[in-house]
């Protein structure tokens, strides 16, 4: 398929703008800080004493006449999945950029640091039901695709249910992958599926939040749309009360939404919707260097 000039040219730009993060920035934080890789079998070797009888191959030795054990060899390789949510709050944006644009940016730095490390991408787009689904691949042309995609997707649903997404990814991926799941979380109950999907898989939450959510601008009276549901309310942003009961809201959810996911074993990090999101993931990936 060919890809319109205007898309490929805003691809061609992300790249170029990431391009320094993942050359200089990132250069040797990506890989080995997950714990994707695993054991693939390479052959098999003739039995010496102190091996581990549990690698005994049993069906060879009763070919063969003596006893052969299976040796395997690390995976170098990672699958990463980048989980994005698609949903209408993604449209939000008090900067330069809503936060949709800002997620993008943050898996392109994650998509181009994987194929130099030479590592399959895969991507998923979310609402309340899973809208896309791009198997793992390698290559430079598949990461512009799932940019692609990211950027211009049109979704067929406003709302979000995480756990649905996360119950597909359970289900679609065989090899153990690294999964960042890469929304604003507004949402319940899928604690309990990030926790089963860790069973398998190392699943990583990047929460994108927007400095308005809890410093709510004073611009006097308004009309308020949530984004997802459509419903519209007239606010008064001047009232202290209103703007008391916005940032306790959001600043209860943002705390709320690392101790849930610390408490479930599950790894996070949070970004900001704007030009210094190379900063939060850095932090993150220099937290778990020092493990």
């Amino acid at each position: 398929m060919t890809i319109p000039a205007e898309i490929l040219k805003k691809v061609k730009r992300i790249e170029i703008d990431t391009r320094k993060l993942v050359n200089n920035v990132f250069s040797g934080e990506y890989h080995t800080k997950f714990k994707g890789q695993g054991m693939t079998f390479s052959d098999f070797r003739e039995y010496v004493p102190g091996d581990d009888v549990r690698a005994i191959s049993w069906a060879l030795m009763a070919r063969a006449g003596k006893p052969y054990i299976k040796t395997f060899e690390e995976e170098r390789e990672l699958t990463l999945m980048l989980a994005i949510d698609v949903s209408g709050s993604q449209e939000f944006g008090s900067k330069n950029n809503f936060k949709g644009e800002v997620v993008a940016l943050v898996a392109a730095t994650l998509a181009f640091s994987a194929i130099k490390n030479n590592d399959q991408v895969g991507l998923l787009l979310f609402s309340n039901d899973v809208e896309l689904y791009v198997p793992p691949k390698k290559g430079k042309a598949h990461v512009y695709r799932i940019l692609r995609e990211i950027l211009f997707f049109k979704p067929k649903n406003k709302n979000t249910k995480i756990s649905t997404a996360l119950e597909f990814l359970n289900g679609v991926l065989k090899k153990r992958a690294t999964i960042f799941v890469l929304s604003d979380f507004q949402d319940t109950d899928y604690e309990t599926a990030m926790t089963y999907l860790e069973k398998k898989h190392e699943v990583i939450a990047g929460l994108v939040q927007d400095e308005a959510e809890f410093n709510f601008p004073d611009v006097g009276l308004i009309d308020l749309q949530d984004s997802e549901t459509g419903q519209t309310v007239l606010i008064d942003t001047s009232n202290p009360v209103f703007q008391a009961e916005m940032k306790a809201k959001f600043k209860n959810e943002f705390e709320g939404f690392a101790k849930k996911l610390k408490k479930s074993g599950i790894d996070s990090f949070t970004f900001e919707a704007d030009d210094q999101f190379h900063r939060s993931l850095l932090t993150f990936f220099k937290r778990r260097k020092r493990r």
